[in-house]
């Protein structure tokens, strides 16, 4: 039901939609976003089996690989993700608000803007963005384990708006027209390849940030089988959103002339009073997605590793408000959203790191302690996690540095476009996440093989105690 919620979402529209509109036909969009959810589902299960094993947190599971000082450098890298990502999704929730605005209040169209063009946000949606953020102000402060009935409602109405978008669109085009399947790929060649492995790149990094923090709700499951569902799930949502998204992004194409990669600007355009309560319906429901969405994958998240930094000012509570105020106006989220290729080199860009922080979390957690921790350990900074008085595991440093580094020069362009690289520096950069990972994963495991730490090195994984984890029987422990 979190993953089904997560993926139903005005963003999982917007990822087939922002490929086709920078040349991939329908086709290749649907088979980029899927390979590629199907992809980071591995990781996220693998990663996971760490925290439903050991009951423990992203936080605490960093220090049995980077060390006990040297996680919270993993911790804060993680942490700037989770807050620029409350600010995607707080533009997004934005959007919602407006749309519900436009239907009930048809005349908002005519708002006169009086900011700059160069602020890159109008007066409308300035209006709409902070009546978003006084609604989900609030929410934060009611503890996660009371918001279940808010992630039920997401989990059966968005699909319910995702199915009736799209079926509004095939009606109004036309079963039998064809041409709402034939939008074509306009690239070829290279050209065609690395547009593709950008998209999937680029959709990886929708999902690395979990990828690396899910130890943080798989924690909370009874054994490991929660955790491996995920591989199915994720890529069979984000296939059926994908295609709801082509299916709108095509049609939109017919009905409009040009290709609305965002759901809620299709619906803004439903203008006879029918049409206007349906938008309404439909944005409503948008915005209790993006709200649960904000809430669950990045307010949360965020808060714990404020949490872990500052345990004795800031609570789950307190830290969800800092993240709130820091996402949603400090980083200015409608600069990074300014359109299709702005939102896919966001998406890829930071993945740079996570993806070769996680490939030492699962290099360390597999390879190299064979799945053996000690739990009690993990908690204690004079303890074998520690690898020397600087609290830092030089492996994990070294391997870090060698997963992101030869990616730097790709990645400058994509911040700033007028510094130019080479082609080959552009297409490593697209490689991104599997270099980043597994080169992280591999220089780690050999550090570890020649210059094994050998006091973390334990016949036998030492878990909480049974008696206090409900639903284990003990098996990890006998291993």
């Amino acid at each position: 039901m979190y993953w089904i919620s997560d993926n139903f979402s005005p963003s999982g529209f917007r990822n087939a939609a922002s490929l086709m509109l920078i040349g991939l036909s329908w086709k290749d969009s649907l088979v980029c976003i899927t390979v590629a959810q199907f992809i980071i589902a591995c990781v996220i299960v693998l990663n996971g089996v760490v925290g439903s094993t050991y009951h423990i947190s992203f936080s605490i599971q960093s220090r049995a690989s980077f060390g006990y000082y040297f996680s919270y450098l993993m911790i804060v890298m993680r942490m700037i993700v989770g807050i620029f990502w409350y600010g995607i999704q707080a533009y997004t929730g934005a959007e919602c608000v407006q749309s519900i605005i436009y239907a009930i209040w048809p005349s908002f169209h005519n708002v006169p803007n009086r900011l700059p063009e160069s602020a890159n946000i109008t007066t409308q949606f300035m209006t709409a963005y902070v009546v978003y953020f006084l609604i989900i102000l609030p929410v934060h402060w009611v503890p996660m384990h009371h918001l279940k009935w808010l992630f039920t409602i997401k989990s059966i109405t968005t699909p319910i708006v995702g199915f009736a978008i799209m079926g509004w669109v095939i009606h109004k085009v036309g079963v039998s027209n064809t041409s709402l399947w034939n939008q074509q790929t306009t690239l070829q060649g290279s050209q065609l390849a690395w547009t593709f492995l950008s998209g999937l790149y680029a959709n990886i990094g929708t999902w690395s940030t979990l990828g690396v923090n899910v130890p943080d709700f798989t924690r909370y499951a009874a054994d490991n089988r929660s955790a491996y569902i995920t591989a199915f799930v994720l890529p069979a949502t984000g296939c059926l959103i994908t295609f709801f998204g082509v299916v709108c992004a095509s049609g939109s194409n017919i009905l409009y002339g040009q290709i609305l990669w965002d759901p809620l600007e299709l619906i803004d355009n439903w203008t006879s009073p029918g049409g206007r309560a349906a938008a309404f319906f439909c944005a409503f429901f948008f915005l209790i997605s993006q709200i649960g969405v904000n809430i669950a994958a990045n307010s949360v998240s965020a808060a714990n590793d404020l949490n872990c930094l500052f345990p004795r000012y800031i609570n789950i509570r307190r830290g969800q408000l800092i993240v709130a105020f820091i996402g949603s106006w400090a980083l200015t989220p409608w600069n990074i959203l300014t359109g299709a290729p702005a939102f896919i080199s966001f998406m890829s860009g930071y993945s740079v790191w996570l993806g070769p922080m996680v490939g030492v979390l699962l290099s360390d957690f597999y390879l190299v302690h064979k799945k053996k921790y000690d739990v009690w350990e993990l908690y204690n900074k004079d303890g074998i996690y520690r690898y020397n008085k600087y609290g830092t595991n030089w492996r994990a440093f070294v391997a870090f540095f060698v997963g992101w580094v030869p990616l730097l020069p790709g990645f400058i362009p994509t911040v700033n476009t007028s510094i130019k690289v080479s082609e080959g520096a552009t297409h490593l950069y697209y490689l991104g996440y599997f270099y980043g990972t597994g080169a992280a994963a591999l220089s780690y495991y050999l550090l570890c093989r020649f210059w094994p730490a050998q006091e973390t090195m334990l016949e036998r994984a030492v878990l909480p105690d049974m008696d206090v984890i409900q639903g284990h029987d003990g098996e990890y422990m006998e291993e």
